[in-house]
């Protein structure tokens, strides 16, 4: 017994054929989507304005040095500045910023009530992280890294709102990089002012302890009477030759009892004893000698010289970084300022409307061809 399987059933002649519509669902959806679009690019969505300032940051002050390279003169027009340059286009995006342009020129009120439905701020109470997220859809900060240019863009409903915004940029972000400047500056010059006071006093105590050793050992210089009594040793070796000469002489015609020989004898012993006493002061096993009045007197003058030496650097050092602190340091010079637009760029209706149409139709082919797969695999 032979089983065939059954075949669908022809479609009745009278019966009516599929639509378009339920043949191409997704295509038609498509083209339902577009016309959507279409009216909504070209009669609904509503036109935005926008402003653009271009800067870049110098720095006004010398604290780099005189030394100058050919990568700093190819840096000259700003390049050199890229760190600044993102520190700045991080602050122009920040919540901080975002809050001083509420505060001066109410963009909550703005982007909430101006402009069509699907282009606003839908809630004038919306929490203050997605009114951040629309502020950076319409606020854009971009760095040239060839040229060192930051570009400013700003999209408002009113071209004198536009012009607000990128104004208020410019202003802000230069206040900004001043302040951090100023900032730094005045924390060097606060740690400086407190590393002088500390040497000040790190001098005037070793000056102190200086004075106060030449008092209890009733010396000024240890030095210089040190030097002093080494002389004295030397004329005294000098002074005892010639008296040993002269004993010699005279043993040489007298006898060793003769009262001149006896007296040159007295001599020679009393200049003997004079010599021991005199390099007893300067040198000794015993210790208490003048050697170490000298070494220790030489220890706290050289403390007292270095401590005066590094408190004369600070004092230095400290009126420089008082100089610079009162200098702008960072700079924003303002290429082209945010003028007044005349015609709104954005939206880009026709450009949006076909990416938008390209997109749907990419997007239902797709899908019409996954359902054609699934089809024939069922089948």
């Amino acid at each position: 017994m032979t089983s065939s399987t059954p075949e669908p059933a022809a479609t009745p002649p009278g019966a009516p054929r599929p639509s378009l519509w339920s043949r191409h669902r997704l295509l038609s959806a498509a083209v339902l989507a577009c016309a959507l679009a279409a009216a909504y690019w070209g009669l609904i969505a509503s036109d935005r304005y926008v402003s653009e300032a271009r800067v870049i940051i110098q720095r006004t002050d010398l604290s780099g040095g005189g030394s100058m390279d050919f990568t700093s003169l190819l840096n000259m027009g700003g390049g050199g500045n890229r760190a600044d340059q993102l520190l700045l286009r991080d602050h122009l995006l920040s919540l901080d910023m975002l809050r001083q342009l509420e505060q001066r020129l109410q963009l909550r009120q703005h982007y909430s009530t101006q402009g069509d439905w699907l282009s606003r701020l839908w809630d004038a109470d919306a929490p203050l992280e997605a009114f951040m997220s629309h502020f950076r859809s319409r606020v854009s900060v971009e760095l040239d890294e060839y040229a060192g240019v930051l570009s400013i863009r700003a999209q408002a409903y009113t071209p004198e709102m536009a012009q607000a915004i990128a104004a208020t940029l410019v202003t802000e972000g230069e206040l900004k990089m001043n302040a951090i400047g100023h900032a730094l500056a005045q924390e060097q010059v606060g740690f400086l002012e407190q590393q002088v006071t500390q040497l000040e006093q790190r001098a005037q105590q070793a000056r102190a302890a200086l004075l106060a050793y030449q008092n209890r050992k009733g010396l000024v210089s240890p030095q210089a009477t040190a030097e002093n009594i080494a002389a004295i040793v030397n004329r005294l070796e000098a002074q005892l030759s010639e008296l040993q000469t002269r004993r010699a002489s005279l043993l040489g015609y007298l006898q060793p009892g003769n009262a001149s020989v006896v007296e040159v004898e007295l001599q020679i012993r009393a200049v003997e004893r004079q010599i021991t006493a005199e390099r007893a002061r300067l040198a000794s096993p015993g210790g208490q000698t003048l050697n170490l009045d000298v070494e220790e007197f030489g220890r706290l003058e050289m403390e007292a010289g270095f401590a005066q030496e590094v408190y004369r650097s600070a004092l230095v050092a400290l009126e420089k970084g008082r100089v610079e602190a009162t200098r702008t340091l960072k700079k924003v010079s303002v290429l082209q300022a945010a003028g007044l637009p005349e015609y709104p760029l954005q939206p880009r209706r026709l450009y949006n409307f076909v990416v938008f149409a390209i997109t749907a139709f990419l997007l239902a082919g797709v899908l019409q061809l996954l359902l054609a797969i699934v089809k024939d695999h069922k089948d």
